[in-house]
């Protein structure tokens, strides 16, 4: 992609630091909360209750942090290594931070009653403005993985105003085609439904290969998740429709997103179209110390986190860093990054983020 300059770091650690692969095996790994600040929150919504985790309170016009896990997860699941990685906490003092649920996906859920009709994914994002009024946020920067990354952006679409930045990981912005809905029925006859997740999850070569790290996350996904619950989420996202989004620019009239974007994707991924792929993978276990590094530069690049803040993080990353300036002379960027028109009065820019 032309203009597009791409800097990989290597992750000496790509777990948790001081944790062997085994340790995932137990659930306090992924359900351990580094503080006690978080507090739950049940909340209306025109299409039901979602459940809410937030710690902090909104912090003068600074955006929230809004994110919204990958179907077979929740929040826990999905995003507590990489918001107790150590580098993170220098981001997120400065941030309220907000996890949603989907519906009766958290911990210790009760089943959905028998005929319940599971919210479509445009209207998982239109349950999410009435958390974004509910706390007071003027708006929000959304961090997504897989069916979390498509509710975030069929949110920004529907709702421009309350989004300022998205950071999309793994998303697949295509509905399925009568193939893919065959293979996933044919899979749902064969196999059980944690493993039919787990190939969402995760690309074939790591099912192969990160055989511990596989088994870790089936025990989590059996044993945490509401399994009744799982399978009417599970088919909503199966029944999405594409997106219909471009880049700005590409063709007359086009539906895009109208805010900075970071899209992010595993070195895995059986295809790597402009980083909008099923990819498989899971870069916030895997790699959280490149996705930190990635997201403070995509929040310099939005006016927020100045270089006067970062020191310790910048410390710890110095010697990749002073490598990687090298190449170029310029201020080092772990990720692409490319400047596109203007959409509602601000810049919109993307950063594409390969882990």
């Amino acid at each position: 992609m032309a203009g597009l300059q791409e800097l990989r770091f290597p992750e000496e650690k790509p777990l948790l630091r001081g944790q062997d692969v085994t340790e995932l095996d137990n659930p306090d790994t992924f359900l351990s909360v580094v503080d006690t600040d978080w507090k739950e929150h049940d909340i209306e919504t025109p299409y039901g209750l979602l459940h809410v985790v937030i710690r902090g309170s909104p912090k003068g016009n600074r955006p929230a942090i809004l994110t919204y896990h990958d179907v077979g997860l929740n929040h826990k699941l999905c995003f507590n290594t990489l918001f107790n990685f150590e580098d993170m906490q220098e981001i997120t003092k400065h941030f309220v931070v907000c996890h949603v649920d989907a519906p009766g996906q958290q911990v210790g859920a009760s089943q959905f009653p028998q005929g319940y009709q599971f919210p479509s994914m445009e209207q998982l994002a239109a349950m999410l403005p009435s958390v974004v009024q509910h706390f007071g946020f003027k708006y929000v920067i959304g961090i997504g993985v897989g069916a979390g990354a498509y509710v975030l952006a069929k949110f920004a679409l529907i709702f421009p105003d309350l989004v300022e930045g998205l950071v999309l990981m793994n998303i697949d912005p295509n509905g399925k085609g009568w193939i893919d809905w065959a293979a996933t029925k044919l899979s749902g006859l064969t196999s059980t439904l944690p493993d039919t997740v787990l190939s969402h999850l995760f690309s074939q070569e790591e099912l192969v290969n990160n055989t511990e790290l596989v088994q870790s996350y089936r025990q989590q996904i059996s044993n945490v998740v509401n399994q009744a619950n799982l399978q009417l989420f599970w088919n909503m996202y199966n029944s999405r429709r594409d997106l219909d989004i471009n880049r700005p620019g590409t063709v007359p009239n086009a539906k895009t997103l109208r805010c900075p974007v970071m899209l992010v994707v595993g070195d895995n991924a059986p295809a790597e179209d402009g980083v909008m792929a099923d990819s498989g993978g899971l870069p916030q276990v895997t790699q959280p110390g490149k996705l930190t590094e990635a997201f403070k530069y995509f929040l310099q690049g939005m006016g927020y986190m100045p270089s006067a803040s970062m020191t310790r993080l910048a410390r710890s990353r110095t010697a990749s860093l002073t490598s990687a300036s090298s190449v170029d002379g310029s201020r080092p960027q772990p990720c692409a990054h490319s400047e596109s028109g203007e959409g509602m009065g601000q810049v919109n820019h993307t950063m594409e983020v390969s882990c």
